[in-house]
């Protein structure tokens, strides 16, 4: 009988307990940890780091060509674009204002190994919003400017079905093939993730000691409570308001999908059962086909507040206060960034690094929420599938009225 395989996410946990007690074994001579362990943990961060760019290019573009006919799925595509952009601007501020206000309870670490400065420049709104063009097609990839590379990708993408017309569709062919080798990329960087969080939370217990520990707790906390907001007042509203449809019923409707999301942690994997209870809830077929699997891809309402409290939380760790300008480029990225979040356990951490690196943050503080990384999954997926759902039951009602 074939040996099962544990979980990446027990392994994740495994790892997250062995660097903790190895952190702890090194207290006394923190170098040690910094000098031989912390090195490993940096080549896997620079993997991240690689793997972003191309990632977020190539997943938003082949997301955009996946449409084909902009005019045929114009009516539902339009309206549902919209709800997912403003339902998770509006979950990432959340996250943002909870975190900020329970910021006084995240700890300070030592920064004396980062070579991370501080940014003494201030930046208004309107150089924020011309930053977000780029000028050139390479520069936004040499600097990391996620902003940028969203951009280039959209514009690029519409351009690919504005002239499907004239070709093959050859195009669309090759982005979907590099879209899938970066993801197939990802998947492989993702399992070296246990490695990557002993070696990097290793020397942060060794420097800091077991302290720092108990802020994860604290910092779970406050990404759930931020979810509960969410789901209550966001959801409710909408779909009460625009939905006609009673927010207990709407819940109570939602419960066997909710609770498959919770356990899975995976928005795709949930999707069957989450057009089901939406249907059931009075969503059209033909509505539910078109939104949830593009919610299961773009909206993720669970995903952008996850970003928002570990942005500030990895700010505080390192010291750092988190300008109005960068707070608006965290929304900025979050929201857009969400259309390129893959729907599967894990895929998050890699968005985080790409949110950290668009306001300068060191992304070395991914190993400060890694280990406990299911945990907010499982909380984010629920929030997702049920953003996707009220979706699908607004659109309905919106083109019944009409």
């Amino acid at each position: 009988m074939e040996k099962k395989k544990l979980a990446l996410s027990t392994q994740i946990f495994i790892a997250l307990v062995l660097a903790i007690i190895a952190g702890i074994a090194f207290t006394g001579a923190p170098s040690i940890a910094t000098t031989y362990i912390k090195p490993f943990g940096t080549i896997f961060l620079n993997l991240i780091k690689w793997i972003v760019c191309p990632l977020v290019f190539f997943s938003i573009m082949a997301g955009v060509v996946s449409m084909r006919d902009i005019r045929k799925v114009g009516a539902i595509g339009g309206r549902t674009i919209l709800y997912y952009m403003c339902t998770t601007a509006f979950a990432v501020a959340i996250g943002l204002f909870f975190a900020n206000t329970f910021k006084g309870i995240f700890p300070v670490l030592s920064t004396s190994d980062l070579s991370y400065e501080p940014s003494a420049t201030s930046v208004n709104f309107m150089d924020t919003l011309v930053g977000i063009f780029p000028s050139n097609f390479v520069k936004p990839f040499v600097d990391a400017n996620m902003l940028q590379i969203i951009v280039a990708s959209l514009i690029i993408g519409f351009a690919l079905i504005l002239i499907s017309d004239q070709s093959d569709n050859v195009e669309f062919t090759a982005v979907n093939v590099a879209n899938d080798i970066c993801m197939k990329a990802m998947e492989m960087i993702l399992k070296l993730s246990p490695i990557g969080v002993f070696c990097l939370l290793c020397p942060v217990v060794a420097e800091n000691g077991p302290s720092i520990l108990g802020s994860l707790a604290k910092v779970l906390l406050v990404a759930y409570l931020c979810y509960i907001v969410h789901a209550v007042v966001v959801y409710s509203a909408s779909v009460k308001v625009l939905g006609g449809l009673s927010p207990l019923t709407f819940f109570k409707g939602m419960m066997p999908a909710i609770m498959l999301a919770f356990s899975s942690a995976s928005s795709v994997g949930t999707l069957p059962m989450n057009m089901e209870c939406s249907e059931k809830l009075g969503a059209d077929r033909e509505v539910s086909s078109f939104v949830l699997p593009l919610g299961a891809t773009i909206n993720m309402d669970g995903t952008a507040i996850y970003q928002g409290v570990c942005s500030v939380f990895i700010a505080s760790c390192f010291g750092i206060s988190l300008t109005l300008p960068q707070m608006l480029t965290i929304v900025l990225t979050a929201t857009l960034a969400s259309i390129g979040t893959a729907g599967v356990p894990g895929a998050g951490m890699v968005m985080l690094a790409m949110v950290l690196q668009s306001v300068g943050l060191p992304v070395e503080g991914i190993a400060l929420v890694a280990g406990v990384d299911r945990i907010f999954d499982m909380g984010r997926t629920a929030v997702n599938i049920t953003g996707d759902a009220s979706c699908a039951i607004i659109v309905t009602n919106s083109i019944k009225k009409k």
